[in-house]
């Protein structure tokens, strides 16, 4: 279900767990932590508790391990460029997602982040991807854009990033091509979908259940979904925000450190970098990850 780009290779993803072919990142040269959500607010805020700093050079490194796993694993890593003005672009998740369809361009509410689509949509002009839509009636980002399996999308949305009209509109965009699309609110201290729910394998998910409303979680276990659950501690943390490799192997991270042991008893290879710089600030891996090729499932 794969599209062609203009330079006839393929791209596009109808799932996010088979074996992950190309990945979106960025480069994290200008990073620093400012208010940008409740996420890094916590951290700022307990920081005369915690003694937590940041740290460019540190942050940087841990980019670097998380580009390593990927490469190693045989996956072709591409880059948004650097900005100084956006200066938190490289959460390459956000600014887009990728469909069966082409890129879906983002319209991102957080003021130091509104502008990121620039970079975002130059990258795939540039790279010859095509872009299939944009998100206008609201605020959407691409964390909220979640492919559980071939042909059902679950989209999210809190109101300070993702709003209901834009998660709204986008639902509509992906039933107008034959998918079903179902729209869920989640609370504001996950941000996205994905620091609540990511696909791990087929009809196996990573959640934190405790915190989905009833009537999803009974939704995903009619469906035939089982779940790894991942306990509130690990979750506000972003410890679902991982990203599958395909192939029984998992970029997680070393803060998840039950969600790892619990995946490693089911067989999984997992990588678990520290990633400690980006989780404080507001993102995990999958956060900086956006998956541009994936084997079809």
């Amino acid at each position: 279900m794969a599209i062609k780009g203009t330079d006839g290779r393929h791209w596009g993803i109808n799932n996010d767990y088979a074996p992950l072919k190309d990945v979106l990142l960025g480069k994290p040269e200008y990073y620093r932590w400012l208010d940008a959500g409740p996420i890094i607010m916590r951290t700022l805020n307990n920081q005369h508790r915690t003694g937590v700093e940041f740290n460019l050079q540190i942050a940087m490194a841990q980019h670097g391990e998380m580009v390593s796993i990927y490469e190693g694993a045989g996956v072709t890593c591409h880059y948004l460029d650097a900005d100084e003005a956006l200066h938190r672009n490289f959460f390459a998740r956000d600014s887009s997602a990728m469909t069966p369809w082409g890129a879906l361009i983002c319209h991102m509410q957080l003021k130091s982040r509104r502008a990121d689509y620039v970079t975002a949509i130059k990258f795939y002009q540039e790279t010859g991807i095509p872009i299939w839509n944009y998100a206008t009636a609201g605020h959407f980002e691409g964390g909220d854009f979640n492919i559980l399996e071939p042909g059902f999308v679950l989209i999210g949305y809190c109101g300070e990033r993702s709003e209901k009209e834009g998660s709204e509109q986008v639902a509509q965009m992906v039933r107008n091509e034959g998918w079903e699309a179902v729209t869920a609110p989640i609370s504001r201290e996950f941000v996205h979908m994905d620091g609540l729910v990511v696909p791990l394998a087929p009809k196996l998910l990573v959640a934190c259940t405790d915190a989905m409303e009833a009537w999803l979680l009974d939704l995903l276990k009619e469906r035939g979904f089982e779940f790894i659950d991942v306990g509130y501690g690990e979750a506000k943390d972003l410890g679902v925000n991982l990203v599958a490799l395909g192939n029984d192997r998992v970029l997680s991270m070393k803060g998840s450190a039950k969600l790892n042991e619990k995946m490693r008893a089911l067989g999984f290879e997992v990588f678990d970098p520290d990633m400690s710089m980006f989780t404080l600030g507001g993102g995990g891996v999958h956060c900086l990850s956006q998956a541009l090729c994936r084997d079809d499932a």
